[in-house]
């Protein structure tokens, strides 16, 4: 027994080292991308912002059916006549995900009339953009179930089925604000990084369930509605992504089954600095910044 641990002891630092050589390779030479063609995707929040760019780009790719959820049933219908036109299957279906009941029924639904779905993609998302203090007790709870309660029930709604075919991957569209809080946004702040937690928890679960896997998205801030009026200090030098942008490197993650995505790669520098430097710095870095204030603008979604 000894001898097994001494030898597992040994072969870790290895093991370490070729997964870092691999991950370095694969950032030179792309891995094969995934076919798509046999996939049948479901888009939460997919009637408009990223949620439509998402289900455009996985129609561009090929995708066998695409399948929108939302509240609006103007937006969905909007978007799945544009999908239908690029010459994918699409149907909507009217779902609250932070309704767990909903959520269960749809889902059922769903199966019966389109089949199985392969590909989730937990997008649907909501902001109240005020302070704690000067927070509606509703506006926080609804940003609670539909951020972070919406993804168990979407999840529990489909994983067991992908398992049986051990085909599927939960991916969630999350956010920097995950990791690095602003203020102005604690609800959404919150949501996020119990979203977050939840995906770490999940695609460590998944590692011994074959064919299923996991990838979470962490963007930076995204020119869409749901952001309206939000400013950065410094735009040139850090403008906010494009819908599309993201979509796109959303759907490459799926195809190359990458655990965690971060947007742009500068916000590998955001983590480590949160790692490494005081309290005091930090504060000082989001004043410089003008994360500190920039949700004083905030207009949202009209």
């Amino acid at each position: 027994m000894m001898w097994k641990w001494l030898g597992a002891l040994l072969l870790f630092p290895v093991q370490m080292v070729y997964l870092v050589v691999k991950a370095a390779v694969c950032l030179v030479l792309p891995p094969k991308l995934r076919d798509l063609s046999r996939e049948n995707v479901l888009v939460t929040g997919g009637g408009r912002g990223i949620g439509r760019h998402l289900a455009r780009e996985f129609a561009r790719r090929g995708v066998k059916k695409i399948i929108l959820w939302g509240r609006t049933e103007k937006c969905l219908k909007e978007t799945t006549e544009e999908i239908r036109m690029m010459g994918t299957e699409c149907h909507y279906f009217i779902c609250d995900v932070g309704n767990r009941e909903e959520v269960y029924r749809q889902a059922k639904a769903v199966r019966e009339k389109v089949g199985d779905i392969t590909i989730l993609v937990n997008n649907a998302a909501v902001v109240h953009g005020k302070s704690l203090m000067d927070s509606d007790d509703d506006a926080l709870l609804k940003s609670q179930h539909i951020n972070t309660l919406g993804q168990f029930w979407t999840t529990k709604a489909f994983l067991p089925r992908m398992l049986e075919l051990q085909n599927g991957h939960i991916v969630c569209l999350n956010s920097v604000l995950a990791l690095s809080a602003i203020p102005g946004a604690i609800d959404y702040c919150t949501s996020k990084a119990s979203s977050f937690a939840f995906m770490e928890s999940l695609t460590l679960g998944l590692l011994d369930c074959p064919g299923v896997n996991a990838t979470t998205v962490l963007p930076f801030h995204t020119s869409t509605e749901m952001f309206q009026g939000m400013r950065i200090r410094f735009p040139s030098l850090f403008p906010p992504l494009k819908p599309e942008t993201v979509a796109r490197r959303t759907v490459e993650a799926v195809q190359m089954n990458q655990a965690f995505l971060l947007l742009p790669w500068t916000m590998h520098v955001l983590v480590i600095l949160k790692s490494i430097l005081p309290q005091a710095a930090l504060e000082e870095i989001h004043k410089f910044s003008g994360s500190y204030t920039c949700m004083n603008t905030f207009k949202g979604r009209t």
